[in-house]
């Protein structure tokens, strides 16, 4: 094989070196499902159920394998025949968009801080998707369709989520131009995003990745500190005029063309 030249070895060498280097500014690359794959994210892929609800279903002993009763932590493979027993009707998909207010917490409050999920009355097996932290606010979506969480969530995938942000002071071009470009945050340099001034100190921002207080930490590190962040669009869905703390059903031709644009 060309490989064991020492020649090309030493090419190969000096290649994984120069990758190395440039490894913060790496773009994730969409790629196919994997095989063989664990049943459960199998199975919430298809839209039976969440991870969770496919674990509780295979201790129920109504997920056949190849004719065979499936076991937690089982792998398929593309072409396998899976049988989910009991499900005569199709589910129900609900999807909603949120109008998260200040101090709410996505996930897991602590203490006496309070969760989406005691601040409204949502429909029994809807859940968050992604996260908002607790001094930012606007649109979220719930639903009880465990395939787009991965969908929305994964890096792999680009979609859209745009933000309204201020500042508190004036800020440079440079400043609109580097959150353009990317911006190091320790553990990795932010993907390009569209950036458009609407005041001295206001400005509109679409990024197509999640990092944990992304926003925060971009402008942190080019000197700014966030004094309002607000979220007001995911893919096609749009906050506009949803009440602090209410929500609306995502249903039509919005849910159509939502689902179509993260591939479902």
């Amino acid at each position: 094989m060309k490989s064991d030249n020492p020649k090309n070895l030493r090419k190969l060498s000096r290649s994984k070196g120069r990758q190395k280097t440039k490894a913060k500014k790496a773009v994730p690359v969409a790629t196919p499902d994997v095989y063989p794959m664990r049943i459960n994210k199998y199975l919430a892929h298809k839209g039976i159920a969440t991870r969770t609800g496919v674990d509780e279903l295979i201790r129920s002993n109504k997920i056949l394998i190849n004719g065979k009763v499936a076991k937690l932590g089982d792998k398929v493979l593309e072409n396998d025949n899976i049988e989910v027993r009991g499900t005569h009707t199709k589910k129900k998909y609900i999807y909603l968009a949120y109008n998260k207010p200040k101090g709410i917490v996505s996930t897991n409050p602590q203490r006496e801080e309070k969760g989406i999920m005691d601040s409204a009355k949502f429909p029994p097996g809807v859940f968050p998707v992604g996260r908002l932290d607790k001094e930012s606010y606007g649109l979220m979506i719930l639903t009880n369709d465990g395939r787009i969480t991965d969908r929305l969530l994964n890096p792999i995938y680009s979609h859209e989520k745009e933000y309204i942000v201020d500042v508190g002071r004036k800020f440079t071009p440079g400043f609109i131009k580097n959150m353009e470009e990317g911006v190091d945050i320790g553990d990795a340099i932010t993907k390009p995003a569209k950036v458009e001034k609407i005041d001295d100190s206001i400005f509109k921002i679409v990024l197509t990745e999640g990092r944990n207080r992304q926003i925060r930490r971009m402008t942190e590190k080019l000197g700014y500190t966030v004094n309002d962040l607000q979220r007001v669009r995911v893919q096609n869905i749009k906050l506009e005029k949803i009440p602090p703390n209410s929500f609306r059903e995502i249903s039509g031709d919005e849910q159509s063309e939502f689902l179509k644009s993260i591939g479902l």
